[in-house]
């Protein structure tokens, strides 16, 4: 396979798997609330969440031996070899860790708090949810601690495609397993022993398909090869991003862990709903911006101010002309949908849906920023602000939570992402000029005028339900024109690209050409 149809291949698995993973959240929600309770979901909630936050470790671990297995390459197998059982061998230490600190969790009577259960009537939930976060934690051990450190040592070799349609399967097959019981009427315990066999099988033959892989490109499958100095060291040298990783995942999978014992699993279920809208909104911004961003570091590292304004503009492009009017239409028809979506049994907030759809739009209006940040390997400030926003979600949440319900648990994400998305603007601007370049600044108030409409609206919407249709259709009027004049000042180098892929669409080519 070719550079081309490795890159098309691995990028088309990738939307594959955002796909599945949006219509997951969108089909099956429905199906769980329809067999369980809103606490019963919750507990479900909680517990993912903490199994991602408790293999924070092992992830950063293995994200950085990612890095060092491309650095050393294909040719140098042997040096390969020995980082790879070297980190094995560390790998399966920090799993055991990690399983030993669930089984305190469980065991030590903390996980019912954590849960945000107090009473005693639910003493036998709590405990199948034990049952179910100890089982994922030791399947997580056997399959995750290892496999995903295989999976990046076949990356130098070519094999980055074939692995992430391996992980389209994994999302396949991990979505519809616990179902077949949750169906049948069963339980928590049973939907998590679903998963875990079925997370055991899905994982046998990818771990067969990855040793043959690793033999055939003359790379030992043997513990002879390690040396426990080198595995510690690469980890050690992990602990940075893990601890980075952890931080940011405050404000994504880890507000579950930390919202369920403030506010309890049946609000921490709510939000969490209510928040998929959110959710998928970042997964598309991500499919659309993504392939934008290796353009945008070439021309920052040529210092071409004027194509780096174009990848900027058409970064904000998406967030004007896409995201914004999306966030304003799902403002106003989300009350009617969710009801039927949630088949009654959660309240929508309309509150809470606005606030976390604008802290979507912040974050994507940070997205140049952060690419320069990230692009150029601005370590130092990336951990400043991802310690600074983390502070600001907990300091958020245990003061307003217990004041205003999960409403505290959106203003605090959106003040955190405000806090994240000033810091990288300033880190960026400064970066820009030390580097003989400038900050666009009028395409970025052009885009922070979109966020501030998108703010105006979406709260007029909430103060006035009864008038929403006719706030969207005078929103969407203001959009427009700030389409428009953003349109006017992007530079030519992007209208000239975007007019010429309209072209090739037949209708579209017509009214250019009109």
């Amino acid at each position: 396979m070719s550079s081309t149809s490795r890159i098309i291949s691995g990028s088309l698995a990738s939307w594959v798997r955002i796909g599945i993973t949006i219509i997951s959240q969108m089909a099956l929600i429905p199906i769980y609330l329809s067999h369980w309770s809103v606490n019963v979901y919750g507990i479900w909630l909680a517990i993912q969440a903490l199994v991602t936050v408790l293999s924070t470790l092992d992830k950063g671990h293995q994200n950085y031996l990612g890095f060092e297995f491309l650095k050393i390459g294909a040719d140098k197998k042997k040096e390969l070899s020995i980082n790879l059982w070297s980190s094995i061998e560390v790998g399966l230490w920090t799993g055991l860790l990690e399983v030993l600190v669930i089984a305190g969790i469980v065991y030590s009577g903390l996980l019912m708090p954590m849960l945000g259960e107090t009473s005693a009537d639910n003493s036998q939930l709590v405990k199948d949810a034990g049952i179910v976060l100890l089982l994922q934690g030791i399947i997580w051990w056997i399959t995750g601690s290892i496999g995903g450190i295989l999976v990046r040592s076949l990356s130098p070799f070519g094999y980055y495609a074939r692995m992430s349609w391996w992980g389209v399967w994994s999302a396949v097959i991990t979505s519809i397993a616990p179902l077949i019981p949750v169906i049948m009427g069963k339980g928590l315990l049973e939907a998590g022993i679903a998963m875990a066999v079925a997370t055991v099988v899905y994982n046998i033959p990818m771990f067969f398909d990855m040793f043959r892989l690793l033999k055939k490109e003359g790379v030992s499958i043997s513990f002879s090869q390690k040396s426990s100095k080198l595995g510690w060291r690469n980890f050690f040298h992990s602990l940075a991003l893990s601890g980075k990783d952890l931080l940011e995942n405050l404000r994504q999978q880890g507000i579950r862990v930390i919202l369920a014992p403030l506010s309890g699993a049946t609000a921490m279920a709510a939000f969490s709903t209510i928040r998929t809208g959110a959710n998928i909104a970042l997964q598309g911004l991500g499919t659309l911006t993504n392939p934008l961003m290796p353009e945008l570091m070439r021309f920052l590292n040529q210092r071409d101010q004027e194509r780096m304004e174009a990848s900027f503009g058409t970064v904000w492009m998406v967030l004007i002309a896409i995201l914004t009017p999306g966030v304003l239409i799902l403002q106003a028809f989300a009350p009617a949908l969710f009801h039927v979506w949630t088949k009654g049994k959660i309240t929508f907030d309309p509150l809470l849906f606005a606030i976390l759809s604008l802290g979507v739009l912040v974050y994507a209006q940070a997205q140049p920023a952060m690419t320069i940040m990230r692009g150029n390997n601005l370590l130092r400030s990336q951990l400043i602000i991802s310690i600074l926003s983390a502070l600001v979600v907990l300091a958020g949440m245990f003061t307003l939570v217990p004041m205003v319900g999960i409403v505290g648990a959106g203003i605090a994400l959106l003040a955190s992402e405000l806090v994240a998305t000033q810091g990288y603007k300033m880190v960026a601007h400064k970066w820009l000029v030390q580097h003989g370049l400038k900050w666009p600044a009028q395409a970025s108030r052009i885009a922070h005028l979109s966020v501030l409409i998108a703010t105006v609206f979406s709260t007029l919407m909430v103060l006035f339900p009864q008038h929403a249709y006719i706030i969207l259709v005078v929103s969407l009027i203001a959009v427009g024109i700030n389409v428009r004049w953003y349109w006017k000042r992007l530079p030519v180098l992007v209208i000239q690209k975007t007019n010429g892929l309209l072209k090739k669409i037949p209708v579209m080519g017509k009214l250019i050409k009109a």
